[in-house]
Protein backbone atom coordinates (compact mmCIF):
# COMPACT_ATOMS: atom_id res chain seq x y z
CA UNK A 1 0.00 0.00 0.00
CA UNK A 2 1.57 3.33 -1.04
CA UNK A 3 2.27 5.99 1.59
CA UNK A 4 -0.12 8.96 1.63
CA UNK A 5 1.23 12.25 0.29
CA UNK A 6 2.79 14.73 2.70
CA UNK A 7 0.19 16.92 4.34
CA UNK A 8 -2.63 14.45 3.88
CA UNK A 9 -4.96 14.25 6.86
CA UNK A 10 -5.34 10.70 8.12
CA UNK A 11 -8.38 10.32 10.43
CA UNK A 12 -7.72 6.62 11.20
CA UNK A 13 -9.34 4.63 13.94
CA UNK A 14 -6.85 5.58 16.61
CA UNK A 15 -5.48 9.08 16.07
CA UNK A 16 -5.97 11.96 13.72
CA UNK A 17 -2.90 13.48 12.18
CA UNK A 18 -1.02 14.38 9.03
CA UNK A 19 2.10 13.17 7.27
CA UNK A 20 5.09 15.51 7.21
CA UNK A 21 7.82 15.08 4.60
CA UNK A 22 11.29 15.56 6.08
CA UNK A 23 13.33 18.31 4.44
CA UNK A 24 17.13 18.57 4.41
CA UNK A 25 18.56 19.61 7.79
CA UNK A 26 15.35 19.07 9.76
CA UNK A 27 15.47 17.34 13.14
CA UNK A 28 12.81 15.64 15.21
CA UNK A 29 13.17 18.48 17.72
CA UNK A 30 12.49 21.11 15.04
CA UNK A 31 9.53 19.22 13.59
CA UNK A 32 7.99 18.61 17.01
CA UNK A 33 8.38 22.31 17.87
CA UNK A 34 6.81 23.33 14.57
CA UNK A 35 3.72 21.21 15.12
CA UNK A 36 3.50 21.78 18.85
CA UNK A 37 3.68 18.06 19.70
CA UNK A 38 6.06 16.04 21.83
CA UNK A 39 9.09 14.30 20.34
CA UNK A 40 8.02 11.08 22.09
CA UNK A 41 4.61 11.24 20.37
CA UNK A 42 6.29 11.34 16.96
CA UNK A 43 8.76 8.59 17.91
CA UNK A 44 6.01 6.29 19.20
CA UNK A 45 3.72 6.93 16.22
CA UNK A 46 6.48 6.12 13.72
CA UNK A 47 8.40 3.40 15.62
CA UNK A 48 11.69 5.28 15.21
CA UNK A 49 14.71 3.30 16.51
CA UNK A 50 17.27 4.98 18.77
CA UNK A 51 20.12 5.05 16.28
CA UNK A 52 18.13 6.11 13.23
CA UNK A 53 18.65 9.56 11.73
CA UNK A 54 15.92 11.20 9.69
CA UNK A 55 16.23 10.89 5.92
CA UNK A 56 15.35 13.56 3.38
CA UNK A 57 11.95 12.74 1.89
CA UNK A 58 10.95 10.46 4.77
CA UNK A 59 7.28 10.68 5.76
CA UNK A 60 6.55 11.13 9.46
CA UNK A 61 3.06 10.77 10.90
CA UNK A 62 2.34 13.75 13.19
CA UNK A 63 -0.40 12.68 15.63
CA UNK A 64 -3.05 15.26 16.43
CA UNK A 65 -2.00 17.69 13.68
CA UNK A 66 -4.74 19.00 11.41
CA UNK A 67 -2.64 20.36 8.58
CA UNK A 68 0.93 20.15 7.30
CA UNK A 69 3.21 23.00 8.30
CA UNK A 70 6.34 24.51 6.80
CA UNK A 71 8.93 24.04 9.53
CA UNK A 72 11.94 24.44 7.27
CA UNK A 73 12.29 28.19 7.69
CA UNK A 74 14.61 29.59 10.35
CA UNK A 75 13.84 32.77 12.20
CA UNK A 76 16.54 34.33 14.34
CA UNK A 77 14.85 33.15 17.54
CA UNK A 78 14.14 29.62 16.28
CA UNK A 79 17.73 29.20 15.14
CA UNK A 80 18.94 30.28 18.57
CA UNK A 81 16.99 27.44 20.19
CA UNK A 82 18.17 24.70 17.86
CA UNK A 83 21.08 22.43 18.70
CA UNK A 84 24.37 21.93 16.86
CA UNK A 85 26.87 19.08 17.14
CA UNK A 86 29.49 19.47 19.90
CA UNK A 87 32.02 18.30 17.29
CA UNK A 88 31.87 16.38 14.05
CA UNK A 89 32.69 12.70 14.01
CA UNK A 90 31.37 9.19 13.63
CA UNK A 91 29.00 7.99 16.35
CA UNK A 92 30.59 4.94 17.97
CA UNK A 93 28.10 4.35 20.79
CA UNK A 94 24.41 5.19 20.51
CA UNK A 95 21.85 6.15 23.14
CA UNK A 96 20.64 3.09 25.09
CA UNK A 97 23.48 0.90 23.76
CA UNK A 98 24.67 -1.55 26.44
CA UNK A 99 28.01 -0.43 27.93
CA UNK A 100 28.34 -2.93 30.73
CA UNK A 101 26.69 -5.89 32.37
CA UNK A 102 23.75 -3.91 33.72
CA UNK A 103 23.96 -0.40 32.31
CA UNK A 104 23.30 1.43 29.04
CA UNK A 105 24.62 4.62 27.49
CA UNK A 106 22.72 7.76 28.43
CA UNK A 107 24.12 9.61 25.41
CA UNK A 108 26.36 9.10 22.39
CA UNK A 109 30.12 8.66 21.99
CA UNK A 110 31.54 10.67 19.08
CA UNK A 111 34.85 9.68 17.49
CA UNK A 112 37.35 12.54 17.46
CA UNK A 113 40.99 13.44 16.96
CA UNK A 114 43.35 14.29 19.81
CA UNK A 115 43.20 18.01 20.48
CA UNK A 116 39.79 18.55 18.86
CA UNK A 117 37.77 21.35 20.41
CA UNK A 118 34.33 20.70 21.87
CA UNK A 119 31.74 23.45 21.36
CA UNK A 120 28.58 24.43 23.22
CA UNK A 121 25.55 23.12 21.37
CA UNK A 122 23.36 26.02 22.53
CA UNK A 123 23.60 29.17 24.64
CA UNK A 124 23.44 28.70 28.40
CA UNK A 125 25.16 28.81 31.78
CA UNK A 126 27.91 26.42 32.84
CA UNK A 127 26.64 24.64 35.96
CA UNK A 128 29.47 22.08 36.19
CA UNK A 129 33.07 22.17 34.99
CA UNK A 130 34.93 19.56 37.01
CA UNK A 131 35.78 15.90 37.39
CA UNK A 132 32.69 13.69 37.75
CA UNK A 133 32.83 10.02 38.68
CA UNK A 134 32.17 7.81 35.67
CA UNK A 135 32.39 10.77 33.30
CA UNK A 136 35.87 12.21 33.83
CA UNK A 137 36.43 15.90 33.15
CA UNK A 138 32.90 17.11 32.43
CA UNK A 139 31.05 20.26 31.43
CA UNK A 140 27.31 20.71 31.97
CA UNK A 141 25.41 23.61 30.42
CA UNK A 142 21.94 24.67 31.56
CA UNK A 143 20.02 26.09 28.60
CA UNK A 144 17.34 27.65 30.82
CA UNK A 145 14.38 25.92 29.14
CA UNK A 146 14.50 22.52 30.80
CA UNK A 147 17.41 21.23 28.70
CA UNK A 148 20.92 20.49 29.97
CA UNK A 149 23.79 19.36 27.72
CA UNK A 150 26.61 17.18 29.05
CA UNK A 151 30.14 16.91 27.60
CA UNK A 152 32.34 14.22 29.15
CA UNK A 153 35.70 12.41 28.76
CA UNK A 154 37.54 15.68 28.14
CA UNK A 155 41.29 16.19 28.39
CA UNK A 156 41.02 19.88 29.27
CA UNK A 157 38.19 22.18 30.30
CA UNK A 158 38.13 25.68 28.80
CA UNK A 159 35.27 27.08 30.91
CA UNK A 160 34.44 27.29 34.59
CA UNK A 161 31.24 27.05 36.61
CA UNK A 162 29.18 30.24 36.32
CA UNK A 163 30.41 31.14 32.82
CA UNK A 164 27.80 32.15 30.26
CA UNK A 165 28.49 30.57 26.87
CA UNK A 166 27.01 30.98 23.42
CA UNK A 167 26.31 28.39 20.76
CA UNK A 168 29.59 27.39 19.12
CA UNK A 169 31.85 28.62 21.93
CA UNK A 170 34.84 26.37 22.70
CA UNK A 171 34.28 24.74 26.10
CA UNK A 172 36.73 21.81 26.23
CA UNK A 173 39.34 19.74 24.44
CA UNK A 174 38.39 16.16 23.72
CA UNK A 175 40.05 13.40 25.72
CA UNK A 176 40.85 9.74 25.38
CA UNK A 177 39.06 6.67 26.70
CA UNK A 178 41.21 3.56 26.51
CA UNK A 179 42.77 3.55 23.06
CA UNK A 180 40.01 5.70 21.55
CA UNK A 181 39.68 9.48 21.33
CA UNK A 182 35.99 10.10 21.96
CA UNK A 183 33.60 12.71 23.31
CA UNK A 184 30.66 11.48 25.37
CA UNK A 185 27.66 13.77 24.83
CA UNK A 186 24.23 13.81 26.45
CA UNK A 187 21.10 15.94 26.27
CA UNK A 188 18.89 15.85 29.35
CA UNK A 189 15.36 17.20 29.57
CA UNK A 190 14.81 17.86 33.23
CA UNK A 191 16.35 14.86 34.97
CA UNK A 192 15.65 12.53 32.03
CA UNK A 193 18.37 11.58 29.54
CA UNK A 194 17.09 11.78 25.96
CA UNK A 195 18.49 10.64 22.63
CA UNK A 196 20.79 13.42 21.32
CA UNK A 197 20.22 12.33 17.71
CA UNK A 198 16.63 13.56 17.96
CA UNK A 199 17.94 17.10 18.42
CA UNK A 200 21.12 17.23 16.32
CA UNK A 201 20.92 18.24 12.63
Amino acid sequence: MPSPPAGMTVPGLQKQGVYHQVMRGQTLWQIAQGYGVGIKDIIDSNNIPNGTALEVGQLLFIPGAKEAKDVSGHTKDNNKNEFIWPLKGKVLVYFDDPIGVSTVSHGIDIQAQAGDTVQAVREGDVVLADYMSGYGQTVMIDHKDGFISVYARNAKLLVKRGDHVYKGDAIAQVGQMGNRVVEHFEIRHGSQATNPLYYLP
